[in-house]
This record gives structure tokens, sequence and C-alpha cells, in this order.
């Protein structure tokens, strides 16, 4: 595996846009993209392959011009929280072991977020100080669907309630302790559901990313009207993957339509009765779903989180980014 070295001072970006009063600077992918230019690329394409989810529409120029200086300013990131962890250390006169630096990515359905979130995991791995990144989805702290159809929320499966928000925040909440072997539970999208028994084992890495739909959510008021903790309040970083919604819903539709052939068809798929649909039937089932569940949610939950990032990613309607807000120091 080819590591990314640590580069000579480069030329800092031009901010595109700072508005008055913004807590973001903007900037275009170009300006973006010159912070990379004394970086070399660590991928090939047999990496990018790998790296893509279904659909995904990702080359190995969006790698080096978004991903790869992204990767940088992470990688800057941590080695601050480093420095400041150590300054603290030694103010307290303790010696102990640094957290894991962990990083939320938020966004729609089908906007791409598992494949940044992947992406960003396999450059993470190649900067010298961070070798050690895993990599948990909130899709494993769903309720189980015995549960979902109990409570009578099978349909609104994503949603906020949908999730056991105490187990996620004790997972969370062990992780940025420092306590080893901390376990979540597995999710299988063939399934459609939670798998007994299996376990994903986080143990004390550099950085832990955590990908799912919800993640920036603030805290729900408890009914006694106090505020506890919000997932993100554990969060280092914070990264939002956006793009308009009727684009988010046609590569939704449009990642259907392929599903058909390929996990849809497994006979032990969940959603194997979609398989046998026509075209037309497919479209129409897609946006059915896309329109009584996800769009509402990305309307009502998802999308008025965005503010919450420190980066926001923006897509085009061709699914690349095309310019970014990052939050001000």
């Amino acid at each position: 595996m080819a590591h990314v070295t640590s580069p000579e001072p480069v030329r800092p970006a031009a901010p595109v846009n700072q508005t008055p009063g913004s807590p973001f600077v903007e900037l275009d992918r170009a300006t973006w993209a010159r912070l990379s230019n004394e970086l070399e690329q660590p991928f090939d394409e047999a990496d990018l392959a790998r790296l893509l989810a279904l659909g995904d529409r990702l080359d190995l120029d969006e790698v080096r011009e978004v991903y790869l200086p992204l990767s940088r300013l992470l990688a800057l990131y941590v080695e601050g929280t480093d420095k400041l962890h150590a300054a603290t250390s030694r103010f307290l006169g303790e010696h102990r072991r640094r957290t894991p630096f962990v990083i939320g990515v938020a966004g729609s359905v089908a906007v791409g977020k598992s494949t940044t979130a992947r992406v960003l995991q396999e450059l993470l791995r190649r900067w010298p100080g961070t070798p050690k990144v895993d990599l948990v989805t909130t899709d494993g702290f769903l309720f189980p669907n015995a549960e979902l159809l109990r409570r009578g929320i099978m349909e609104r499966k994503g949603f906020p309630e949908s999730y056991d928000q105490k187990a996620l925040l004790r997972f969370i909440s062990a992780v940025k302790s420092g306590a080893p072997k901390v376990e979540a539970p597995r999710y299988s999208h063939l399934s459609y559901d939670i798998v007994p028994g299996e376990r994903i084992v986080v143990d004390q890495p550099d950085v832990l990313i955590v990908e799912g739909l919800n993640v920036l959510a603030p805290a729900r008021p408890r009914a006694d009207g106090t505020v506890g903790l919000a997932l993100s309040d554990f969060f280092d970083f914070s990264i939002y993957v956006d793009a308009r919604t009727r684009d988010i819903e046609r590569w939704y539709v449009d990642r259907f339509m392929r599903l058909r052939s390929g996990a849809f068809a497994d006979p032990a798929s969940f959603f194997h009765r979609y398989a046998s649909l026509s075209d037309a039937e497919a479209v129409t089932t897609a946006l059915g779903i896309w329109r009584s569940i996800n769009e509402p949610n990305l309307r009502e939950n998802v999308r008025p989180t965005r503010g919450r990032a420190r980066l926001v990613l923006s897509k085009d309607a061709d699914h690349s980014i095309h310019h970014m807000l990052l939050r001000k120091l």
C-alpha cells in the first residue's frame, strides 16, 4: 500500500467567498484542488473500484483534487489534537493515551456519503500519523426489524426514532474514553436487518469515522425538559455531503434500477420481490419509496443538520463535488 508523505508547505488557497457574518469559508473545486499540487496521488484504478459503492461516480481526478487535500487537512487536525493532548497532559501532570480522533460523515440516502467515508478511511491510513483508521456506520444501531414492527415504525426506518440512540451514545462514549475492544452491532443490507450474534470491534484506532444519516442531529429534549448529549458532541470533525434534492432522487432511482439485477436478485435479499419488476414498475416503486420515506426524512431530519458540520461537500448533478464550505476556526 502506497503511503502519502508530508509535503512541503503549499500556497494557501484563496477563498472564493467570505460572506460577512458567515461562519464558513466557501471554496470552489479549482481553488481547493490547488492544495493537492504538492501531494502524490496514492490511488490507482483498482483502489477506486474496490471503494466505490453501487452507482457512485468517482474518478481519480476527484480523489486527487478533493479527497487527497481533505485527508491532508484531517491529518493536520489530528496532529493538532495530538499536540493539544500532550500539552494538556503535561499541565495536568498525567500520562494518558490519546483517545481516537472521531470524524462524523452525514448526508442523505444515495448522496454518496458511504463512498466518502471509505475513501477518507483509505487515504487517512496512508498518512504516517494515522495508520489505524476504523469505520462504523450507524445502520448497526437501527432497532431490529422485529422491534421496528412492534413499535409500528417499520416504514420510518432511518428516521431518528428508528435508532437505539442510547446504545449508540454508549458506544461512542466508550470509544472516545479510550476503552479497548468496543463492540457495535453488524447490519446486513442484504437481509435489511441486524445480524444476530455478529459484532464489529473497534480497538483504540487512531481515527474512527462514524457514517450515517443522522449523525449530526442535536440532542433531543427529555421528558423533563433537560437535554442530554448528542452523538456529534463526541466528534472532532464533521462532514456533510450535500446535493440538490432532485439530483439525489434521480441517483436513488438509478441505484434501485441497478440493484434489481444485483443484490435484489439474491433470494436471501429482503428486497428480492423487486427483482422481477419491469422498468416502469421499478421506477414507480423507487419513486414511491423515495417520496414517502427518504425525501421526508431528508427534509425533516437530515438536511437541517447541514449547518452543524465543520465541512460541507456540495455535489453537482453529475455526482461530482463542485464546491466546499469550511467552517472558520
